[in-house]
């Protein structure tokens, strides 16, 4: 019986994402829907990647389900995404893609170093995670990799790959 209405609430609130569509971009602010379901954010937002991370001078690739990209080592065109570029020294890119990711509706930025950044992304209606990493590889000076991917689910709808634009956009401003 609890598994039925389980299956039957999702049902509705899928239902209600397909008639009231996504929001435009991510924001961590929890809906009052949301808020008043106590528990019901954990359902959606999965736990943090043990995969996070660089390792070996790469960011992790992306696993087959279309929710991810990469800058590293993807040579199919649903995963591949080009790296950020910067033309100052590290310390003022690091420092200023920063300030882009905080700057961002739904983020939070978690981690970062002398090369390297990490920030999870919360979506404002359903309170779905994604995990977003920068990293600036110190053998390609000037480039900055990048790996946004989905905690959850199957297809994102191309926010991952929205996301970076948006950011790649901001940081070239």
């Amino acid at each position: 019986m609890v598994k039925v209405f389980k299956t039957f609430v999702l049902a509705s609130l899928l239902g209600a994402l397909l008639i009231f569509g996504l929001p435009s971009s991510a924001h961590a602010e929890t809906s009052p829907m949301i808020a008043a379901l106590p528990g019901f954010k954990a359902l959606f937002s999965g736990s943090r990647p043990s995969n996070i991370g660089v390792k070996e001078g790469r960011l992790a690739a992306c696993p087959s389900s279309p929710n991810c990209v990469v800058s590293q080592g993807e040579e199919d065109a649903e995963h591949a995404i080009a790296p950020l570029t910067y033309d100052s020294d590290m310390a003022t890119a690091v420092a200023k893609l920063r300030e882009v990711v905080a700057a961002q509706e739904g983020s939070e930025v978690i981690e970062q170093t002398d090369t390297y950044l990490y920030a999870e992304f919360t979506s404002k209606l359903m309170g779905f995670v994604d995990d977003v990493e920068f990293y600036f590889s110190l053998a390609e000076p000037g480039t900055i990799h990048v790996r946004s991917a989905s905690r959850l689910g199957q297809s994102d709808l191309g926010v991952n790959r929205k996301r970076i634009e948006a950011i790649r956009a901001a940081f070239a401003a």
